[in-house]
C-alpha cells in the first residue's frame, strides 16, 4: 500500500524532450517498476516520434487515449508550465506532479481557480516540488532513489532538500518510508500538508509521518489543527526559517513572514499545542521520529 503512486501508476512526461525532463525521466525510468511505469511524453511538435522508445503523443489527452495514462510529471519551462498543468487536469488524470520552479503566482491562481469552479477531480502535486516517490516501486521527480528504502515511516515537506535530510536521518537509523511527498514551496500550489496527512493517516502501511513545514502562510497551523482533532498516528515536525527575518524573501516564493504572521516561532508553537511533537534542530527529525514509535 501506498499513498498517490504506486507500480500501476502509468506517466506521461510533460516536456520530455527538453534536457531536464530527458535526464529525469531517464532516471526515474531506471528506478524500481519505472520501465512499466513511464509510457509517454508529449510535445506537439515532435508528436509520433519517441524518446528512447518513450513514445511521444501531441497532446496529454492523446497520450491518456493511447498509452492509458493516469499520471502526468510536468517539466516545462515557467511561462508555458500553467498552461501545461491545465492540459493535464483537463483530460482528467488522477494525478500531475509539476517540477517546475518561478511559475507566475497569477498563472497558479487562475489554474487552481479553473480547477474549482469546474470541479476537477485531478491532485495537483507542487508546483517548485521534488515529486513523489513510493521506494523500491515508483519515482516521479527528482529525488534520488538511492537514499530511499522501503518502510512505514510517511514525510511530508515543503522543503525539496529538508525532504532528502529527513529521509537520510531515518535511514541512518534503519527506518525506511511508506511514501514521501515534497508539496513544494510556492504560494498557490495543489496538496498542502493537511491533504498528505489525510491520506496517511488512512494508509494502513504507515505507523507516523515526519512533517517538513517552512516560514510563511498557515497551511502548517492549519493542517497542526487537523492532527489534533483527527491524528490516529504520531507526527513530528519541523519549521524551515527560525532564524529569517520579517518581510525577507527567503529562497522559496512561499517562505515570507509578512504581517508579523507565518514565523517558525508561531508554526511550531501551534504544532506543538496541537500534539505534534516537534524539534528545532533540523539534523534531530529522524531521532525524534523513533522516539514517537
Amino acid at each position: 500500500m501506498s499513498i498517490l503512486i504506486n507500480k500501476e501508476t502509468r506517466v506521461v512526461t510533460q516536456g520530455i524532450t527538453g534536457k531536464t525532463g530527458q535526464f529525469h525521466t531517464r532516471m526515474c525510468r531506471e528506478y524500481a517498476n519505472g520501465k512499466n511505469c513511464f509510457v509517454a511524453g508529449v510535445n506537439p511538435k515532435k508528436a509520433g516520434e519517441d524518446f528512447e522508445g518513450i513514445p511521444i503523443y501531441g497532446s496529454v489527452k492523446d497520450a491518456k487515449r493511447q498509452a492509458g495514462v493516469n499520471a502526468s510529471v510536468i517539466y516545462v519551462p515557467p511561462p508555458f508550465a500553467a498552461a501545461a498543468i491545465w492540459e493535464a487536469v483537463d483530460a482528467d488524470l488522477d494525478l500531475v506532479i509539476c517540477i517546475t520552479e518561478g511559475i507566475p503566482v497569477r498563472d497558479m491562481i487562475e489554474v487552481k481557480d479553473r480547477m474549482k469552479k469546474q470541479n476537477k477531480k485531478t491532485i495537483l502535486v507542487g508546483p517548485n516540488c521534488p515529486g513523489v516517490i513510493t521506494p523500491d516501486e515508483i519515482k516521479i521527480g527528482i529525488m534520488p532513489g538511492h537514499i530511499h528504502k522501503r518502510g512505514r515511516i510517511g514525510v511530508v515537506s515543503r522543503s525539496g532538500t529538508l525532504t532528502y535530510e529527513a529521509v537520510g536521518q531515518l535511514m541512518d537509523l534503519g527506518l525506511g518510508q511508506s511514501s514521501c511527498v515534497g508539496i513544494g514551496g510556492d504560494p498557490v500550489n495543489g496538496m498542502k500538508h493537511i491533504d498528505v496527512l489525510r491520506m496517511f493517516n488512512d494508509d494502513p502501511d504507515t505507523d507516523a509521518v515526519i512533517m517538513v513545514g517552512e516560514i510563511g502562510g498557515s497551511d502548517e497551523e492549519t493542517a497542526a489543527e487537523w492532527v489534533k482533532a483527527h491524528m490516529k498516528k504520531p507526527v513530528v515536525g519541523f519549521i524551515a526559517g527560525v532564524t529569517a527575518p520579517a518581510g525577507k524573501r527567503m529562497g522559496h516564493a512561499g517562505a515570507i513572514i509578512s504581517g508579523g504572521k507565518g514565523t517558525a516561532q508561531e508554526k511550531l508553537a501551534v504544532m506543538e499545542a496541537c500534539g505534534i511533537k516537534v524539534t528545532r534542530n533540523p539534523s534531530e527529525m529522524g531521532r525524534l521520529l523513533k522516539t514517537v514509535l
